[in-house]
């Protein structure tokens, strides 16, 4: 294609192929002029500074170098950034956004294992896994056909904290199931919840009212805590909590502490500090299933955020608005 954005890779090089595998870096460079042997881990390398200087386009990822100000002044024919990764709030500065940059984000790609690992645990939770799983290993049998009759997911109350990309999510696959599904958040009103397929409740109701309480805001100073002893306490005996989002959300030490008196259940990826020390009690209760930080993607899951980012360079070559544009007035609140 004539004409192409000159374009640079901007990461740690080792993610480049999990993120582009062939068929995808085909597509990319049909329609960037993008070297895959140049990938910029520091932008004052010679051979990176060189590239940004001609640089339309930076495709970025983890471990992307700072657009700050030097960078943004050293690139003067930069006009869009297309970010194969989630959260842009730590590369792109002020300075990139008073330059009027056209940024966009694989986070909704990155949204999707999120969802989809939160959705398996509300409804194994619902199932009673960890009571049932726990007397099947102390007994070694069981006896067939007997009915637990406080288990199950017809009629459960899932309490969704965030409308977050992630939040939405997973209201959406929890659609299907025969499960009321509570929403609390502040930047969300009635009509909106109803039509995402939740009711709209303050958080105290939520934790209150809910058997299932998932963790999807984003991690403020605002939430920290969210999930505090008080509210912690005011759940029902049996309550699961389930965190995906990230560990300052939930309160360790009181969380710790309810588990220990087996008084909750919790599904936790991400905890506070991360990884928790080694004697931390949370590895061996039974009541608890302890993940390192895997819900997002992962694998081949890696390559669906490439993909998002190659259909949005398809769209730049295009002259067509980008899809997964990040607003940078709303970017505060959100992961």
């Amino acid at each position: 294609m004539a004409d192409r954005p000159r374009a640079l890779f901007a990461m740690g090089p080792e993610h480049l192929p999990r993120l582009f595998p062939e068929p995808l870096m085909r597509r990319l460079t049909a329609v960037l002029d993008i070297d895959p042997g140049t990938v910029a881990e520091h932008f004052d390398e010679p051979r990176a500074a060189a590239a940004l200087a001609e640089a339309e386009v930076i495709v970025s990822s983890w471990g992307a170098p700072r657009l700050d100000a030097a960078a943004v002044e050293a690139a003067p024919r930069l006009h869009t950034v297309l970010h194969t990764a989630g959260s842009v709030k730590w590369h792109i500065t002020p300075a990139a956004w008073d330059r009027g940059l056209a940024v966009s984000s694989a986070a909704g790609a990155n949204a999707v294992p999120v969802a989809e690992y939160t959705l398996a645990s509300i409804l194994l939770a619902g199932k009673g896994i960890f009571d049932l799983r726990e007397d099947f290993r102390a007994k070694r049998s069981f006896v067939l056909g007997r009915v637990h009759p406080h288990v199950g997911n017809f009629g459960r109350v899932v309490g969704v904290i965030g409308a977050s990309r992630i939040g939405r999510k997973v209201i959406e696959l929890l659609r299907p199931f025969d499960l009321e599904v509570l929403l609390a958040d502040p930047f969300v009103d009635e009509t909106e919840a109803a039509a995402l397929g939740a009711r709209l409740v303050e958080l105290d109701e939520l934790v209150a009212t809910a058997d299932i309480v998932s963790v999807h805001a984003p991690d403020l100073r605002e939430t920290t805590n969210l999930l505090d002893a008080a509210r912690l306490a005011a759940m029902k005996d049996g309550t699961v909590v389930v965190n995906t989002a990230r560990g300052n959300l939930v309160d360790t030490e009181a969380l710790t502490a309810e588990l220990l008196a087996g008084r909750l259940s919790a599904v936790l990826d991400v905890t506070t500090p991360e990884p928790l020390p080694t004697e931390s009690p949370l590895f061996d209760l039974p009541n608890v299933f302890l993940t390192p930080h895997v819900a997002g993607s992962q694998g081949n899951e890696l390559s669906r955020m490439g993909l998002y980012m190659v259909e949005e360079a398809e769209r730049l070559a295009a002259g067509e608005p980008l899809r997964h544009r990040v607003d940078p007035a709303t970017l505060w609140r959100q992961a």
